[in-house]
């Protein structure tokens, strides 16, 4: 167990480093609500500064290999719906109901070499 959180832990410590190159701000890190959990909530700014930006709602997986799939297959219909519900109270506990945002996930494989990144924007599920 101590295993898969320290592996989860770094592809969180990948994915964040990986987002803030591409201009993303990240805002909060494991985000819980009851029982639920959002790895990472950030911030896009548009290119334009009238135009605001976003909030982005990243799940995160990372896997060591394709043994057990690919990581972005573990990212199910009820793990989208619990990241939305949690998504739901952040915007609520933070006042910010109705702003933009979307859903996110950074799949990580760990290897020997370089670790493999995707990231597959507007995932699941849009607010606006």
């Amino acid at each position: 167990m101590a295993d898969a959180k320290a592996t989860g832990a770094h592809g969180e410590d990948l994915a964040a480093d990986y987002l803030e190159a591409k201009g993303y701000r990240v805002l909060d890190r494991n985000y819980r609500f009851m029982r639920e959990e959002i790895d990472l909530v950030c911030f896009l700014p548009a290119e334009r500064y009238e135009d605001g930006g976003e909030l982005v709602f990243v799940e995160v997986k990372t896997r060591r290999g394709h043994g057990f799939g690919r990581p972005e297959e573990a990212v199910d219909r009820p793990k989208q719906e619990a990241i939305m519900r949690t998504a739901e109270a952040y915007l609520h506990e933070r006042r910010l109901d109705g702003s933009p945002c979307r859903f996110d996930v950074v799949a990580i494989t760990l290897g020997s070499g370089l670790p493999e990144i995707e990231h597959f924007e507007n995932a699941f599920g849009y607010f606006v």
